[in-house]
C-alpha cells in the first residue's frame, strides 16, 4: 500500500556547499539520501514529493559541519498482511518460487501453490498444471496475496499465497511463442 506521509530527518552539509544555492544542495543531498532506503516503521520510501521546511542549522564544533533539521513529504510503499499485489517472479525451485512487487521480495512457498501445479525442473525450472495450460516461471506475471510480513530495521520480508480465488498467474512470458 502506497501512503502520502511527512517525515522529518538532520541533514549535515559541508561548509564548501553554503552560499545562494545552499536550499538546492540541502533537497539534492536529501533526495540522494532518502530514496530507495527502508526504514521498518514506515517502510520503502519511493520519492520525495516536497520539502515542508528547513529548520535553523547548528554548527557542530571541531567539523564545520552543519546540521539542517529538514521536513519533508514522501510516497512510501509498505505492504500488509491480506493486501494483494501484482508481482514478477524472480527464481524458482523445488521450494516455492520468490517475486517482487517494486522494491519487496515475496516468498511462495510449494505448500502455498495450487495443488494441480507441480514443480518441473529442466533448463527452466517451473511450476506447471497437469495440463500444460498454466506455468509459473522466471519473468511470470502472478498475482498474490500477502500473508505474513517480518520488519527488520533496514528491510521488510514477506509471505505470499496464491492458492485462493482470483490469484495466480497473470502474463506467462514463456506462452509468447
Amino acid at each position: 500500500m502506497f501512503f502520502h506521509i511527512v517525515l522529518e530527518r538532520n541533514m549535515q552539509l559541508h561548509p564548501r556547499h553554503f552560499g545562494p544555492h545552499l536550499r538546492d544542495k540541502l533537497v539534492s543531498k536529501l533526495i540522494k539520501d532518502v530514496e530507495g532506503t527502508c526504514s521498518g516503521r514506515h517502510g520503502f520510501v519511493v520519492a520525495i514529493t516536497g520539502v515542508e521546511d528547513i529548520g535553523k542549522g547548528l554548527i557542530r564544533e571541531g567539523t564545520g559541519y552543519v546540521t539542517f533539521p529538514v521536513k519533508y513529504q514522501c510516497v512510501v510503499f509498505r505492504p500488509f498482511k491480506g493486501e494483494i499485489l501484482e508481482a514478477v517472479v524472480t527464481m524458482v525451485n523445488k521450494m516455492g518460487f520468490f517475486a517482487e512487487a517494486g522494491p519487496v521480495q515475496i516468498f511462495v512457498s510449494n505448500h502455498l501453490i495450487p495443488d494441480d501445479m507441480e514443480f518441473q525442473s529442466g533448463d527452466v525450472p517451473n511450476y506447471t498444471t497437469s495440463d500444460g495450460s498454466v506455468k509459473i516461471q522466471k519473468e511470470s506475471e502472478v498475482r498474490l496475496k500477502i500473508i505474513g510480513t517480518r520488519v527488520d530495521a533496514t528491510e521488510i520480508f514477506c509471505i505470499g499465497t496464491i492458492k485462493d480465488d482470483f490469484l495466480g498467474v497473470i502474463n506467462d512470458p514463456g506462452a509468447a511463442v
